[in-house]
């Protein structure tokens, strides 16, 4: 083909490239450029084509023919939001949003076009592409220069000569790449959008006319300034200004512009965070990049857009950093890092971010998404400060760990999450040294906690809750002495019933027999009681009541159902305990817990987020006479007694597993629920787990830190939201049962405790007393049979002595015939006295009062009688 076959292709190629009707192109500009194109083709038409389309340079292919296959390439460009990185906030007291922390595959900040200096976009413009604004998203001429300069060298580089437009669109394609989450279709795109290839630059240029159709110069300039790499994780104007100058894009000098547009030619060659290196580093002034930046602003000024004076100052002034490295991921989160891992950890595991979690995890790093919390700072900060006061990092020896986390009852937010470890990302840090971990304590395996920790006496609640359901009260009458139980009723066996070996439990002092109230049992924390409780319910309702208010293992485990899990066995993570307590607080209210209020994507657009799933668990009836017990918790004689703060009424459990190798206690208002838990991590040296009576915690033991940690973070929670007084339990759960006294007289002693016993009484044997009855069987009770009593009231038995005989009712008789009677019963004397009244009947007259009384119980043997005789004369 001869030139002028070449010149015609590339003529209508640039009229392709070059279109008049675009806006802000003049008529003479488009000329000018195909003019100046044509000269160029003249002498080097073959060369160009052949450099630019080599596709299209085929013997014989007509002009018209190579527009045609130009044309039949893809013409516009899907352009995705670039990545961003992801913001977590929390809201400060005087609602501004404070920054916890941030992450990025890519620090990339996008911002508007009045947010960017004009030193930039000038900078750009007139070093990277001239004649951006009168080209149609391809710089022919200056395409053509590059391709003659590379052919001349003998290379087969065909990148020089991209004009902006062409780098927006290689950058998206790159980043179209990056965001793969597969490995290999990820490293296979980013070779497709990176090579050096003469087709790769033609789709190039096909896309940047579609570009240039479809948005203005100054977008494709702006999508350019934010989307570009300025060396490491620094993508865009705004993040590498910031991390290079520690100011924002709009704020830059001449110099500073110059320098980061000057780092675009090679980003990781001319990057100015290497103060260390021997070839661009501090020691020569950033020699290398000093360069290109005085390049940079010599272009400026020959392009008309600074002074000489300006030029002159700018090239002048040395290349200083300002660096301001960005931080990311949850250690710059400071007090609130464990809050800010279990926001990164939900959004790890919820679908609203991905079907996957590469994909998730993608959203996170690259999203661009604001994501606004529920923590609350005041309560925060507190909960923190209390920590810290009462509770060591380490102690030696022992592998000493304490979390709290404070739930919103009615809503689920989580307000406060704490430990007294510092956050690590490496979990080889936190192996190293027992003051830091990556673990958090606060929530289950899976949301990066532990596997959780037994929670003890706290899981009475549970089997009070199901007493209360079963419609039982809280003031019936318990049998709290220690027994023997082998059989439990569980519907979820075969046949409805477990059968375990001989369990024998006891309470932590030993003590508690008799009877007594749920009640009370709830406020002493009574093993024996609730054991007795839990012995008449059903072990898979008890389990259910658990789950129905959120409770489960914090490894995944199903929870357990046995009847140790009534005391405490099962392994749960403070957060839960907190959830399931907020929800008794709520009335009966139950609300998964929830960390994120709201979230914002790119351009401001609202997300969808993981929403707390509220149901009604229990009736108000049965929460709120539940909360009632558990606020004697808190009374004077309550196993909390020592955590009770001024200010609002406080309700709660506390728990302590066997040998008190983990102790808690979760509670607080109606406005804020608290569990905190203090113990053993895992074995400490010689594979011991310590008592936290015995562990010293700043200034008192381990045990009585949890009151204090506990008492600093309700009293914040007080401070800043309040709270109520609890609602009134309900009359027919706390109502006291009234039994009539069941007659046991003449029965043996342990026969007539069992009865009594078994009517719901608290039996005590008596002295013997004076009864007819055989020795030692029982004569009576007091009080006395068929009296009408409480339940849970005491009954006396009294034994009898034997010795006792009833006087018979001797009125009427004359006077021998009552001698004799009362002689018969044992009366070895009897006195008679003589009352004269003539109109008594004649002869020897009538027995007309006796001692001791008829029917009266005496011993004759030790006692003596008297009859009164009523006759006519004495």
């Amino acid at each position: 083909m001869k030139f002028g076959g070449w010149i015609g292709i590339l003529s209508a190629m640039s009229l392709k490239l070059n279109p008049m009707p675009q806006e802000k192109r003049t008529g003479s500009g488009v000329m000018g450029s195909l003019m100046g194109f044509i000269g160029l083709s003249v002498a080097a038409g073959i060369l160009v084509t052949a450099a630019v389309t080599p596709a299209l340079a085929v013997t014989g292919m007509s002009a018209k023919g190579a527009i045609n296959a130009f044309d039949g390439l893809p013409a516009f460009l899907d352009i995705d939001p670039p990545m961003e990185r992801t913001n977590i906030y929390a809201t400060a007291s005087d609602g501004s949003h404070q920054l916890l922390a941030t992450f990025f595959d890519q620090n990339r900040q996008q911002v508007a076009w009045d947010d960017v200096s004009q030193y930039f976009k000038d900078a750009a413009v007139s070093t990277e592409d001239p004649r951006f604004y009168d080209h149609g998203g391809v710089d022919l001429i200056g395409t053509t220069r590059a391709v003659l300069s590379n052919f001349v060298k003998g290379g087969e580089d065909t990148q020089g000569g991209s004009s902006i437009t062409q780098q927006y669109v290689k950058n998206v394609l790159v980043q179209k790449a990056e965001q793969i989450t597969n490995e290999d279709e990820r490293k296979a795109a980013y070779l497709d959008a990176t090579r050096t290839t003469p087709e790769r630059k033609l789709r190039e240029m096909r896309y940047s006319i579609g570009v240039e159709q479809k948005y203005t110069k100054d977008q494709v300039l702006l999508g350019y300034l934010n989307i570009a790499n300025f060396g490491g994780v620094s993508y865009g104007v705004e993040s590498a200004s910031q991390y290079y100058f520690g100011k924002s894009a709009k704020d830059v000098t001449i110099e500073e512009a110059a320098t980061l547009i000057a780092i675009l030619n090679d980003p990781n060659g001319l990057r100015i965070d290497r103060p260390e290196s021997t070839n661009n580093g501090e020691a020569n002034g950033y020699k290398l990049t000093k360069i290109r930046r005085d390049y940079v602003i010599d272009k400026m000024y020959k392009e008309g857009k600074i002074t000489k004076e300006q030029f002159e100052t700018a090239t002048a002034t040395p290349v200083t950093p300002n660096l301001h490295p960005p931080s990311t991921g949850c250690q710059a989160a400071g007090n609130a890092a464990y809050f800010c891992n279990y926001v990164q950890n939900i959004i790890l595991n919820s679908p609203e971010f991905g079907e996957t979690v590469d994909d998730r995890r993608a959203t996170l790093r690259r999203g661009g998404m604001d994501v606004y919390t529920s923590i609350d700072l005041d309560v925060q900060n507190a909960a923190q400060a209390a920590m810290d006061r009462w509770v060591p990092q380490e102690r030696p020896g022992v592998n000493l760990g304490a979390a709290a986390s404070t739930v919103e009852p009615g809503t689920g937010r989580v307000l406060a999450m704490v430990q007294n470890k510092t956050f690590s990302e490496d979990a080889q840090v936190g192996l190293a040294s027992r003051s830091h971990t990556s673990i958090n304590y606060n929530t289950d395996y899976n949301y990066g906690g532990s596997s959780g920790f037994q929670v003890g006496s706290q899981y009475k609640v549970f089997a009070l809750l199901e007493w209360l359901k079963d419609g039982r009260s809280v003031n019936d009458s318990v049998l709290a002495t220690r027994q023997t139980y082998t059989k439990w009723i569980d519907t979820c066996s075969p046949g409805g019933v477990a059968t375990t070996k001989p369990w024998n439990p006891q309470n932590y002092d030993g003590n508690a027999s008799g009877r007594i109230t749920p009640y009370e049992a709830t406020k002493r924390s009574v093993n024996t009681a609730f054991v007795q409780m839990a012995s008449k319910l059903d072990l898979c309702e008890i389990r259910n009541t658990a789950q129905s208010l959120g409770v489960h293992r914090a490894d995944g485990k199903e929870l357990e159902r046995n009847p140790a899990s009534v005391l405490g066995s099962n392994e749960i993570a403070p957060l839960t305990m907190a959830a399931a307590i907020a929800g008794i607080a709520a009335q009966g209210k139950f609300c998964t817990p929830v960390a994120i209020d709201k979230i914002t994507g790119p351009g401001g657009k609202d997300m969808a987020v993981p929403q707390s799933t509220c149901t009604q668990a229990l009736t108000p009836e049965v929460a709120n006479t539940a909360a009632y017990a558990m606020q004697a918790v808190f009374s004077p004689g309550g196993t909390a007694a020592n955590a009770v703060v001024p200010g609002a009424p406080q309700f709660g459990k506390t728990g302590t597993a066997d040998d008190a190798t983990d102790t808690w206690v979760t509670g607080g208002t109606t406005k804020a629920v608290t569990s905190f838990w203090i113990g053993n991590v895992q074995a400490g040296d010689n594979g011991k787990r310590y008592s936290m009576y015995n562990v010293q915690a700043n200034g008192t033991s381990a045990f009585q830190s949890k009151f204090r940690v506990f008492a600093g973070i309700t009293s914040a929670t007080i401070a800043k939201l309040g709270g109520d007084s609890f609602p009134k339990p309900s009359d027919a759960l706390t109502k006291t049962k009234q039994v009539a006294v069941p007659d046991v007289s003449g029965q043996s002693v342990a026969d007539a405790t069992n009865a009594l016993a078994g009517a719901g009484f608290n039996v005590v044997v008596g002295d013997p007393i004076l009864s007819g009855v055989s020795a030692g069987m029982v004569a009576n009770t007091e009080p006395g049979a068929g009296a009408s009593v409480t339940v849970g009231n005491t009954i006396t038995i009294r034994p009898s002595d034997g010795k006792g005989k009833q006087v018979p009712d001797v009125s009427g008789m004359n006077p021998d015939q009552a001698k004799s009677a009362l002689q018969g019963v044992g009366f070895n004397k009897v006195d008679q006295k003589c009352v004269a009244d003539p109109n008594a009947p004649g002869g020897d007259g009538k027995v007309t009062a006796q001692s001791p009384d008829a029917n009266s119980m005496v011993n004759p043997g030790s006692a003596s009688a008297s009859i009164t005789i009523t006759k006519q004369s004495c």
